[in-house]
Formats: C-alpha cells, sequence, structure tokens
C-alpha cells in the first residue's frame, strides 16, 4: 500500500522530472552536415545517435560530435526551436554554431 507521503514523494519526483529544461542540439556529422533535434538529456541522446539508434538520418550520416546545445523551458517551445533552426540553410546553422552561445550544462539526469 502507498502511503500519503510515499505518493506526496512519488508526485514530486514526476513533477520535478517536467520542470527540467528541454535541449535542442545540433550534431556535426562526418559528412560535414548536421543534424538537429531536441531531448531532455543531450549526453544520453548523443550515445544514441552514436550507436545508430537515435534517428534516421544519424544511421546514415554519422555523428562526429555535438557542435552547439540550447535549454529552453518547455517541450513546445524546443519544439518550435527545433523547427526554426531546421529551416535555417546550412551556412547560418553553420553560424549558430561557431557562435559560442553553447555553454549549457547537460549533466540532467533522465
Amino acid at each position: 500500500m502507498i502511503t500519503k507521503t510515499r505518493l506526496g514523494q512519488n508526485l514530486s519526483l514526476v513533477e520535478s522530472w517536467f520542470k527540467l529544461p528541454f535541449y535542442v542540439y545540433i550534431l556535426l556529422c562526418a559528412d560535414g552536415s548536421f543534424y538537429t533535434g531536441y531531448t531532455k538529456n543531450v549526453d544520453k541522446r548523443a550515445r544514441l545517435h552514436a550507436c545508430g539508434k537515435g534517428a534516421r538520418y544519424t544511421k546514415m550520416h554519422k555523428p562526429k560530435k555535438v557542435a552547439y546545445v540550447e535549454a529552453l523551458d518547455s517541450r513546445a517551445e524546443a519544439m518550435k526551436r527545433e523547427k526554426a533552426i531546421k529551416r535555417l540553410p546550412h551556412q547560418q546553422k553553420l553560424e549558430l554554431v561557431n557562435s559560442g552561445t553553447t555553454n549549457v550544462s547537460t549533466n540532467k539526469k533522465g
């Protein structure tokens, strides 16, 4: 049986998970192309891409490194930003990657 305290703790964990930021990331692939996605855990997602289990695109275009990371407050914001980045021409993505604004800690667990 779950007590009120136990249930409250479980709800607190769930609530805190939803408060974690979402990240939009850009991977630089071996052929010089970029892959853009969003996640709650960039390190974990990058490992999946490296193993060929992240996305169909990264199975064929092997990722070299995470080139850009941007933290956002909600999934909806991250999805909108991902879509906006995907619409950019390659040169503008390159400028974004080289802008030096990727100093975001991604040591979140989840």
